[in-house]
């Protein structure tokens, strides 16, 4: 708790470290992950320090890594984890590695390089196929066909161009073409048809035959890997300088153009020699992908544990590149931040580092003192990791400064529930959080890929905790799913009021509502033992009831949390030795808080334990009075609460405005007070100058000392710091005006709490009423049959809107709130 309530005391240390043991020693301190390394060049490019070639050697084997993982993902392989966790490789497995890698780099491009080829190859070998066994149809065809079947007579009258029309369906008498005729035949992308057959007809003047149709089957096109379904043309012209436009047309539009032999033999003896090369070639390339899939495999067996070595790797070499060698180059220097208790770790972790890289001295570590403020190091665990994330999210505490994580792990949880009260939502929320929890160590849960559920599973505890507490406050609402639980007997009494005004059944059957009257004796029997009363779910007026419940509530919780916040101030002002602080500054925060907002609170109990059903009519209001004593006015229509209110609530007005320019002047005039009458500061009984051994069970040769004072207030020696009195007077001026707003800012920012539960309990209500309550509308079979699908309806709006949209809502304000 000790870690969690404060953050770790932390030291600046140097690491002397050999030269040949170096990377190990590195090495083993960072598996054990105990240092903030600092760099000691800062003024020299990453271009020019010591082991920038090692840098280099890795980050090109992290682009060769990067090119496996592409060709991985281009086979729809996904990269697994890393089955476990390797430590960084030496020098010889590193050379190994890099070796290995290259090896499969370059053996998988000429595998994927001969695979691309192949596919190629068989694409041109089916397309060409389909080419002329299309083509055989077309050249059957007559020169001319029926009226309307859209064939265009050319000018001499032999030839035309096909616009339109089905080009194969011709009743016509087959008529071959003549044979003086040429033919251009290939295949081309579907959009450039209509601009390659319009550019065609303008060019060549008509005097050309050209035909289009689908290819049967989709094939993949080269430039973008999709797969569509290309066109095959077939064009026969006559003349040779029409041929050359044809062919320089088709090169312009990107057309695939195969040769076209003239005679039907010739056409059957190239379809015959295209089907034998297929068949060959499919074999050769189904050997080719078995080939590829097992370097794949390699790869994906083998490049998990090969990043994480070479990125271990890396980040060795720039934590050697931060270090400064000495005078002799023989030994390398190191300054980290680390915490106290962890050093003998450190000096551990040395010492494995020098035994395994085999050197005979061996490496150490010493404290040095610093005026520099150390990092803020907070350990946390799987369950608090979440709540310290929330409070991060918003600002680091300083060193040594109070953590206010601890205290969130309740009151964030609590916050939510006020806004999310529900017995049935909160345990849905429960146990959802409690099945993460219980397979948490699941790799399917943990190794997924979905940011989103990434998220919700990093705070399956959070959400865990809300969930139990919004079953809290929903028994505290007495709401389930909007509906009233009666857990014990209500309070009230029907049958004594139907008695006491002898209700009759004439007057039952006028009157919709009736009317419970705590002042007859017996209706009203004591307050329900927990949580509000059921009955309250039927009467008319039960939003009144539960606005004014809520809102007191919020009011009064909201300025208890801010209270506590000022209240942890505190423990930092007594830890850093700033007892000033704590006359200066808690002392008005606490005045200006208690005597405005704080007497709110107390008008809030007090009118509750005064009044009572009896006298409630001459009840006086919170709010007149609450206005009236900014005003100094009273109102006579409002009675006071108690004799003497007036008097008292000027005072308050009056302590809480004089605490303001004590909170504004104090601290500044105080620090430029003590500037002027500098001291010797003594801790502890040692003077400045005194020294004691930091490191137990170190020699002297080891270690050095330093002083304690500086050790104890990290580094800051009171009185040695030139103050800046301007800079004070600005933070303390800014400080002053956040406080005092926010104080009244936020208590109104707290309704939220009320206004979001309102809310909650409306849109349950409204599911309830306008898709549960229909499917209790039928007592038949068929009205079994029909709450199956309304209740599928309910739990899907239910989980959709209250549990998502509600829950997100509510944690979003709860955040707000504690930031």
């Amino acid at each position: 708790m000790g870690s969690l309530f404060r953050s770790e005391e932390v030291c600046l240390a140097q690491l002397f470290l050999q030269s040949a043991s170096a990377y190990s020693c590195i090495s083993e301190l960072g598996e054990r992950g105990l240092l903030e390394f600092r760099d000691l060049n800062p003024k020299v490019s990453p271009f020019q320090r010591r082991f920038v070639g090692e840098v280099r050697r890795c980050e090109e084997m992290e682009k060769t890594f990067t090119f496996l993982q592409q060709e991985l993902r281009s086979a729809g392989r996904a990269l697994g984890p890393c089955p476990e966790i390797p430590r960084a490789p030496l020098a010889r497995e590193a050379l190994r590695v890099q070796e290995q890698s290259e090896q499969l780099a370059q053996e998988l491009r000429e595998v994927s390089r001969n695979h691309a080829s192949l596919r190629g190859r068989l694409r041109d070998l089916r397309q060409y196929l389909h080419v002329l066994r299309e083509g055989q149809r077309f050249t059957s065809l007559p020169v001319g066909g029926p009226r309307g079947s859209g064939v265009v007579k050319g000018r001499l009258g032999s030839c035309g161009v096909r616009v339109g029309g089905d080009l194969w369906g011709s009743s016509a008498v087959p008529t071959p073409l003549p044979c003086l005729c040429s033919f251009v035949a290939g295949v081309i992308h579907p959009w450039r048809v209509t601009a390659f057959e319009r550019l065609l007809w303008r060019a060549c003047r008509g005097y050309l035959v050209a035909s289009f149709v689908e290819m049967p089957e989709p094939m993949e096109d080269p430039a973008t890997g999709e797969s569509i379904t290309w066109v095959i043309f077939l064009i026969s012209y006559w003349g040779q300088q029409i041929g050359q436009k044809i062919r320089k047309i088709s090169d312009c539009f990107h057309c695939q153009v195969y040769p076209y032999p003239e005679s039907e033999a010739g056409r059957e003896d190239t379809i015959s020699g295209l089907h034998s090369q297929i068949q060959d070639l499919s074999v050769v390339l189904e050997e080719t992908e078995q080939y590829l899939a097992q370097v794949l495999d390699k790869v994906a067996l083998a490049l998990p544990t090969w990043r994480v070595q070479v990125q271990k790797m890396k980040a060795i070499y720039l934590i050697l590149n931060q270090c400064s060698f000495d005078v002799t180059e023989k030994c390398l220097i190191a300054e980290v931040w680390c915490p106290v208790q962890d050093l003998t770790q450190v000096q551990d972790a040395l010492r494995q580092g020098s035994y395994q890289s085999g050197s005979s001295v061996e490496c150490f570590v010493q404290r040095i003192p610093t005026s520099e403020s150390p990092p803020t190091l907070i350990r946390t665990n799987k369950f608090t990791a979440g709540f310290q994330s929330i409070v991060d999210a918003y600002g680091v505490a300083s060193y040594q400064e109070v953590n206010p994580a601890p205290y969130a792990i309740i009151t964030f949880p609590f916050i939510f529930a006020i806004m999310f009260g529900d017995v049935g939502h909160g345990l849905l929320m429960f146990l959802f959080a409690l099945w993460m929890v219980l397979y948490e160590d699941s790799p399917r849960l943990r190794q997924g890929t979905n940011e989103i559920w990434l998220t919700f599973f990093e705070g399956r505890y959070l959400i865990l905790l809300m969930g139990a507490f919004s079953i809290y406050t929903g028994f505290i609402y007495n709401e389930c799913f909007s509906k009233a639980t009666v857990i014990f007997p209500s309070a009230w009494s029907v049958a004594t009021m139907a008695n006491y005004s002898s209700w009759s059944s004439a007057y039952l059957a006028t009157h919709s509502s009736l009317t419970l009257d705590p002042n007859v004796t017996g209706v009203f029997r004591g307050p329900y033992p927990f949580g509000i009363d059921p009955i309250w779910s039927l009467a008319t007026n039960h939003l009144n009831f539960l606005n004014s419940f809520k809102m007191k509530m919020s009011v009064v919780l909201g300025i208890v949390h801010m209270g506590f916040g000022v209240v942890l101030g505190v423990f930092n002002h007594v830890h850093f030795q700033q007892r000033h602080r704590l006359v200066l500054e808690f002392l008005p925060e606490m005045i200006f808080l208690l005597a405005l907002f704080g007497y709110l609170v107390f008008l809030i109990f007090y009118k509750w334990v005064k009044f009572s059903a009896a006298n409630s009519l001459v009840a006086p209001s919170i709010l007149i009075h609450f206005i009236d004593m900014f005003l100094f006015t009273s109102n006579d229509e409002n009675l006071p609460l108690y004799q003497g209110q007036v008097p008292l609530q000027k005072v308050l007005v009056v302590l809480a405005l004089a605490s303001v320019p004590v909170l504004l002047l104090g601290t500044p005039l105080y620090l430029w007070c003590r500037q002027r009458t500098p001291r010797t500061v003594r801790l502890g009984g040692l003077a400045v100058g005194e020294q004691e051994p930091l490191l137990e069970g170190q020699e002297a040769g080891n270690s050095i000392n330093t002083t304690k004072e500086d050790v104890e207030s990290g580094g800051h020696s009171p009185g040695t710091k030139h103050l800046d009195f301007a800079e004070v007077f600005m933070h303390q001026a800014i400080h002053t005006i956040e406080y005092c707003l926010g104080c009244i800012s936020n208590t109104a920012s707290y309704l939220r709490l009320w206004a979001l539960s309102l809310a909650h309990a409306q849109l349950s209500e409204v599911l309830w009423t306008m898709v549960m309550r229909n499917g209790f509308v039928g007592l038949s079979y068929l009205g079994g049959v029909v709450l199956v699908p309304v209740f599928a309806a309910f739990a899907v709006l239910t989980v959709a809107i209250l549990l998502v949209m509600e829950g997100l809502s509510a944690f979003l304000h709860a955040l707000r709130l504690h930031w």
